[in-house]
């Protein structure tokens, strides 16, 4: 049985928020001023990346957690507070689109503590007490997925399962749901299989969930039976994902869906496909949806990018894949993540035998260091 599964009990119980300072990060508080007003450089897309993360640096990294306030200003907590709170989380949030976990970790976790005093010292009633765990939740799966981001996966591990225990206590089935998903994927990047996690992440939501949430899940359970090489159950997991996300619906979709749409679900059949190592079918789905992925979200792009360079050397492509390779490398610039760097790594790794053809033997002499194979 996979090793998060052997912990899953005994670290739920211990995920809870009730003893103050369960959650504590004691993380480095940012207290640099705001960035200078910039103007983009809409010709350079590295620049234009720049300038949205010095914006948003400027606009939520810098500001006191949104819970302080509350308790400053008494132990009451009033049923509005929840939802201005969750608010805040929705806007710190849209950071992870243009900012690696580097960037974004101390932010997140300095929110999530605010949270858990607030929740550990406030008086409010059961509805709020809930609201307020859901909250928290979110957060620290915000937290967990900026560790684990740049590689920190025990404070990560850490963070998604009190996300697990928080959803569990406000109720939210969606909610806890995707925290067994996180693990899961945790599970599979420290050389697990994740699947029965995924698949818990799946019965946990249920079928009525919204959605959106089904899409996700069921395409983070596509996922991990591809890296085990389930290529049908992958296939079915994917058509389950395309179904739901397609889907029209009158209720409201959590916020932490909002990215969700038919080119993520087209993202991630080509990132199965390319796992599978079956090219004819991993290419068009990646080709088409990456055709309207901005460069600005330059870390999900060039991780993207780096299943379509896989895909293009078993198709046996060896100089398109030296080129998308370059783009995964020039995209990765200034990350404060260290996926992108691991993914360049293993296709660079790949292409080294092919070091014969010019543009293989380019690549590699302009490759940063820290990411040539040994």
């Amino acid at each position: 049985m996979p090793y998060l599964l052997d912990v899953l009990e005994l670290d739920v119980a211990a995920a809870t928020v009730a003893p103050s300072g369960t959650l504590r990060t004691t993380p480095q508080v940012i207290t640099q001023p705001p960035a200078p007003s910039v103007k983009p450089v809409e010709t350079d897309p590295v620049n234009r990346r720049q300038f949205l993360s010095a914006a948003a640096t400027s606009t939520g990294t810098t500001l006191l957690p949104a819970a302080t306030p509350y308790l400053e200003s008494g132990r009451r907590i009033g049923a509005d507070v929840p939802r201005q709170l969750q608010q805040r989380t929705a806007r710190l949030r849209r950071l992870d689109d243009f900012m690696g976990g580097g960037d974004t970790y101390a932010t997140y976790a300095n929110e999530l503590d605010a949270t858990v005093e607030l929740v550990d010292q406030g008086v409010y009633g059961d509805t709020t007490g809930r609201a307020l765990r859901a909250v928290l939740a979110e957060q620290a799966q915000l937290a967990g997925w900026a560790a684990f981001d740049t590689g920190r996966y025990t404070e990560a591990y850490r963070h998604y399962m009190a996300a697990l225990g928080a959803s569990k206590e406000s109720g939210d089935r969606s909610l806890a749901g995707n925290s067994l998903a996180f693990l899961a994927y945790l599970e599979w990047a420290r050389g697990g299989n994740g699947v029965e996690l995924a698949t818990a992440a799946c019965e946990t939501a249920g079928r009525d969930a919204p959605p959106a949430v089904r899409a996700l899940l069921w395409d983070r359970l596509a996922w991990q039976h591809a890296t085990v090489g389930n290529a049908r159950d992958a296939d079915g997991a994917l058509a389950v994902a395309e179904e739901a996300v397609q889907e029209e619906t009158d209720r409201p979709e959590p916020d932490w869906v909002y990215w969700v749409d038919t080119d993520e679900i087209a993202i991630m059949t080509g990132r199965c496909w390319a796992e599978l190592h079956r090219p004819l079918r991993a290419i068009p789905a990646l080709e088409g949806a990456l055709s309207r992925y901005d460069d600005t979200r330059a870390r999900d792009k060039a991780l993207y990018l780096s299943w379509l360079a896989s895909a293009y050397l078993d198709a046996g492509e060896v100089e398109h894949a030296a080129a998308i390779t370059g783009n995964v490398l020039d995209l990765s610039q200034g990350l404060a993540s260290t996926r992108p760097a691991g993914r360049s790594r293993i296709l660079l790794q790949r292409l080294q035998p092919h070091r014969s053809v010019p543009a293989v033997s380019e690549l590699l002499e302009r490759a940063p260091v820290s990411v040539l194979p040994a």
